[in-house]
């Protein structure tokens, strides 16, 4: 009985096997044209990959090494590369499409993905380095900074500034609110001004970035700051952050690092992940032995040890 049965499946999967290749001609053409297919796309797709791997590699070793002249090429490169060449930027849109699970087909959008990719693992491995040195319109603000001078800063109160610090996570909880109820991404333009880069949008909208940029010259990085969607999500990401910026002990008493930080991220001895962008100041700070207090202790106790 087994016998026969199994010689009935044996009979049933030949038909079948014969009939799909009578059917398609055995599906070689297809294939051939698919591998094919693939080939071409990723060779289309290439210029982008390499661009796209160099500047990654071009923003990784400026912070890796703390090199204050590297971060700033990294900024110029990520304005003109990802900004007004590219236009790409990780936006709301993204998030969306991640709560939907609608995202762009893979074999056609190799570049994104790994856009994509850098900035998540980037974020859970260091914090939110993604808005610290390759957002294109943080870019920008942090250039309007350096070129801005300081007598026209008005530097936000602490409390204030702390309280300030939630409203994009408001923004963040409503915009993403709308989209669950409407199914409607068109919101994206009033909540972040990255189509500033297409250089396409009415009247209007160009008067109220103009509005925007020019309160961030006195207050600098307003909108990352205070108001960017994509940077509270990510600050929320940063949370679980493994390697996260060292603290001395000498941390506990002393301000010279939270009267550096142009983020607001620094509260005493305590480094909030969540609004920390990984601009490497206070790194650089505690690795200045004529001006962190760490080192001069120690300087201090060696010289007392040698007498």
């Amino acid at each position: 009985m087994k016998l026969i049965v199994a010689g009935f499946l044996v009979l049933v999967l030949a038909m079948d096997v014969a009939a799909q290749a009578t059917k398609d001609g055995w599906n070689f053409a297809d294939e051939d044209e698919a591998t094919a297919s693939w080939t071409e796309d990723l060779r289309d797709q290439a210029a982008d990959l390499a661009m796209f791997t160099a500047f990654a590699a071009l923003a990784l070793v400026s912070f890796f090494r703390k090199s204050e002249r590297l971060k700033w090429i990294t900024l110029a490169t990520a304005l003109l590369y990802l900004g007004f060449a590219r236009s790409q930027l990780i936006t709301i849109v993204n998030i969306f499409g991640l709560i939907a699970w609608n995202l762009p087909v893979f074999r056609h959008n190799v570049t994104w993905y790994l856009f994509g990719i850098f900035t998540v693992v980037t974020t859970i491995l260091w914090g939110r380095l993604y808005c610290g040195r390759v957002c294109a319109f943080g870019a920008m603000t942090q250039l309007l900074d350096k070129i801005v001078p300081a007598r026209l800063r008005f530097e936000v109160p602490s409390r204030i500034e702390r309280r300030a610090g939630y409203i994009k996570y408001g923004l963040l909880g409503v915009t993403v609110l709308y989209f669950l109820v409407t199914k409607n991404i068109s919101i994206y333009r009033y909540v972040e001004p990255f189509w500033m880069f297409s250089l396409q949008a009415p009247n209007g909208m160009w008067f109220g970035l103009a509005v925007l940029l020019a309160a961030t010259v006195f207050i600098r990085n307003l909108y990352c700051r205070f108001f960017c969607p994509v940077g509270a999500f990510l600050g929320l990401l940063s949370n679980l952050t493994v390697f996260r910026i060292k603290r001395w002990s000498e941390c506990n008493t002393c301000k010279i690092c939270e009267k550096t930080c142009e983020w607001g991220a620094i509260r005493g001895p305590l480094i909030v992940a969540s609004e920390c962008v990984r601009c490497d100041d206070c790194e650089r700070l505690y690795m200045d032995k004529q001006k962190c207090p760490h080192w001069l202790i120690l300087k201090k106790r060696a010289r007392s040890a040698a007498i």
